[in-house]
């Protein structure tokens, strides 16, 4: 069984071991008799860095624990024989960042459960951000608030973090936060002085001040309770700083403040919402307009106005609302084209006509290739092709004259 490092010092960046066994695979797991590298495991991130040999160098892209407890090193090149002496090397900065979001993760759980009693269900730390899920059916902004105040504050008092071993039955006794299911007969504890004290065999800081700050981002309702998404140390700063950059350059476009985007923001919102409807009711003028003039223009058969257009600079919501005009103004039918992005045909009727569009409409794309379907009274279809579209279109209306 491979010696855990990690768990006794999160700060060792470099160590000697012997590469015990390789597992075969698209990439070779390298199994050591000692190991600082950290598995994915309890929502932290793998370990990635190198393994030095007198072979060369082969870097470590990923670590994971198998089922049966082995941890894997999964390396890029040549792999290591069985019996290799090797100079382990962890990358500093994406471990003392995985350490800033563990750590901060702890004291935000234990913030949450001193000030609202909301238990922490899972945690899982991404490459951007990481979230807790909270077994809660409400949260608000004043909470957030708060648990975000108490949360720097404990960083700010620069508390101690230690580390300890005690039995499972010494465990349930000392008040944790959190036991693990998992039956082990030594529970590795995380004990963030007076504050938090919880099972975990993640890689932390060893004093609250090394955390650098805990940024809370968002906040969502899921399936099992409210997700709480937040940044940590020197994440927390990059993402500050973007956000200032973003927030800064939409302020520009509107010719404010960053605290006045809000309101500008509602006003553009509302703008846009009178234009659209402004824009709705001048197209729905214009349909009406135009479908008077193909209906004046159409002559009648057998009590009926068989309309046939192709329209190359009109789009589909268009052709569907002069569709509607034309069979609602007149006893028509319409066998309509649109071309001018996607190609869609649209076929309508006026109530009591004998057609039936639907029928219609799969006859049609049978030589233009496509799918679409519809109604008695209305069809739509996008057809493959358009060569042979506008003489489909006069052989249907043909026979709708008859």
């Amino acid at each position: 069984m491979t010696e855990r490092l990690y768990y006794r010092d999160s700060f060792l960046r470099k160590f000697p071991a012997t590469v015990l066994e390789v597992v075969p695979g698209d990439r070779p797991g390298i199994v050591l008799d000692r190991t600082a590298f950290y598995p994915t495991s309890g929502g932290q991130l793998f370990d990635t860095g190198t393994l030095l040999s007198d072979k060369g160098r082969a870097r470590v892209a990923e670590v994971a624990e198998d089922d049966d407890g082995r941890i894997l090193h999964f390396v890029e090149g040549e792999g290591l024989p069985p019996g290799a002496q090797i100079q382990g090397e962890i990358d500093d900065s994406r471990r003392r960042d995985h350490m800033q979001q563990h750590s901060g993760q702890h004291v935000l759980s234990a913030a949450f459960i001193r000030l609202f009693e909301l238990e922490t269900i899972s945690f899982h730390m991404g490459d951007e951000s990481s979230t807790i899920d909270l077994s809660t059916s409400g949260l608000n902004a004043q909470q957030i608030e708060e648990v975000g105040t108490l949360a720097n504050d404990i960083v700010l008092e620069d508390r101690p973090v230690d580390i300890r071993f005690v039995s499972r039955d010494e465990a349930q006794g000392l008040g944790l936060r959190k036991i693990p299911p998992v039956q082990r007969d030594q529970l590795r504890l995380i004990d963030i002085c007076d504050f938090d004290l919880t099972a975990c065999g993640g890689t932390h800081v060893i004093r609250t001040g090394q955390i650098g700050g805990i940024l809370l981002r968002k906040t969502e309702k899921v399936k099992q309770g409210w997700r709480v998404e937040f940044v940590c140390g020197n994440r927390a700063v990059r993402t500050a700083r973007r956000d200032f950059r973003t927030l800064t350059e939409a302020a520009g476009l509107v010719s404010g403040h960053i605290w006045e985007l809000p309101q500008q923001i509602g006003k553009l919102l509302a703008n846009a919402k009178t234009l659209r409807k402004s824009q709705a009711d001048l197209l729905e003028e214009i349909a009406s307009y135009h479908a008077n003039q193909l209906l004046t223009e159409t002559p009648e058969h057998n009590g009926r106005k068989v309309i046939v257009q192709v329209f190359p600079d009109r789009d589909l919501e268009y052709v569907k609302l002069l569709a509607q005009r034309v069979v609602r103004q007149g006893t028509a039918i319409c066998f309509f084209a649109s071309i001018s992005a996607t190609p869609a045909v649209l076929f309508a009727q006026s109530a009591g006509q004998p057609h039936n569009m639907g029928a219609l409409m799969k006859e049609a794309l049978v030589s233009l290739g496509g799918g679409g379907g519809g109604s008695k009274d209305i069809a739509q279809g996008g057809p493959k092709r358009i060569d042979s579209l506008d003489r489909v279109l006069q052989a249907l209306a043909v026979r709708a004259r008859e």
